[in-house]
């Protein structure tokens, strides 16, 4: 893994994350128009500076301040999914793909930035910038408050708004993800997969693909990234989890069948994928399985990760 060192942005590759010094800190935010990607960073680091200047100087505010606030919490390194993946290299993105959840709960602390959010609001008030954050509403952060232990959220003025224990019931009224999975009381692989897959409802990827792969950690599972198979990717995500679970929660969730002229049309703005409910009477499925609530799930957007 890449890790940027926080006084100055120079990117050092680690074997693992049990091999950072002192650990680190991690950054979990939504993409915006313009973010500092791997190569910007390595192009920069390459260049000569005047002392006392440095690549953190030339960075993205947010990338910047990011820095800067693990080194006021005493972290010398920092993961950021812009900048510490290698998107050009297959290899490389594949391991931060299926990695990334292990990433954020190996972190001694994750940021969670949130640039729709203003400090002067109260994040418990119906209606609340907190309440309407998109951040909610993305794939990929879902396993970003699921891993790692201490979450500290702070608003686009660089403010902290609370810890995620201490707004975990808020969380919980936002997100049904139970108070005790969020404040590590109970083990989140103790929770039947059609649960976790709810958790998932409603939340947005840019890619088809990424519906998939930002679920893998959550379920414990790896599979290699094929950006351009689309749905296909939620089929081969089912079919890993029948090999390594016995869980039969399993058979509440599928890719609804959708005509390919509708398919077509979605295309061109969301493409929708359905969580279907099948019935113990089902003669594809002729055992007893829980009911559970039918939900719409991963939807696809326009914004990375």
């Amino acid at each position: 893994m890449w890790l940027l060192r926080a006084d100055d942005a120079a990117l050092v590759r680690f074997n693992s994350p049990e091999d950072v010094p002192e650990g680190y800190a991690i950054l979990s935010h939504v993409w915006g128009d313009q973010e500092d990607s791997f190569q910007q960073v390595q192009l920069l680091n390459s260049q000569s500076f005047q002392p006392g200047c440095s690549t953190r100087d030339l960075l993205s505010p947010k990338i910047r301040m990011c820095c800067m606030l693990a080194e006021s919490y005493g972290y010398r390194w920092i993961w950021a999914d812009t900048t510490c993946i290698n998107k050009e290299s297959s290899a490389e993105l594949s391991e931060g793909i299926n990695s990334m959840f292990s990433y954020y709960a190996a972190s001694q602390i994750c940021v969670v930035y949130l640039h729709d959010v203003s400090s002067d609001g109260e994040p418990w008030l119906p209606g609340s910038d907190f309440r309407r954050s998109r951040w909610h509403t993305r794939g990929w952060t879902l396993q970003e408050l699921l891993a790692p232990e201490m979450v500290v959220f702070l608003s686009r003025e660089w403010k902290v708004l609370g810890t995620k224990a201490s707004l975990a019931t808020l969380i919980f009224e936002i997100t049904t993800i139970p108070v005790s999975v969020l404040k590590f009381k109970t083990d989140v692989t103790s929770i039947s997969i059609a649960q976790r897959m709810s958790w998932a409802s409603r939340r947005q990827t840019t890619r088809e693909e990424d519906a998939a792969y930002c679920l893998l950690g959550l379920f414990g599972v790896t599979m290699p990234p094929l950006y351009g198979e689309g749905y296909r990717a939620l089929h081969r995500l089912q079919e890993e989890l029948m090999k390594t679970s016995s869980d039969t929660s399993i058979w509440a969730f599928g890719v609804d069948p959708v005509p390919s002229k509708s398919l077509q049309a979605l295309r061109s703005l969301n493409t929708t994928f359905h969580l279907v409910t099948r019935r113990s009477t089902d003669p594809i499925l002729p055992i007893f399985l829980p009911m559970v609530q039918t939900y719409s799930t991963l939807i696809i957007g326009s914004e990375g990760f």
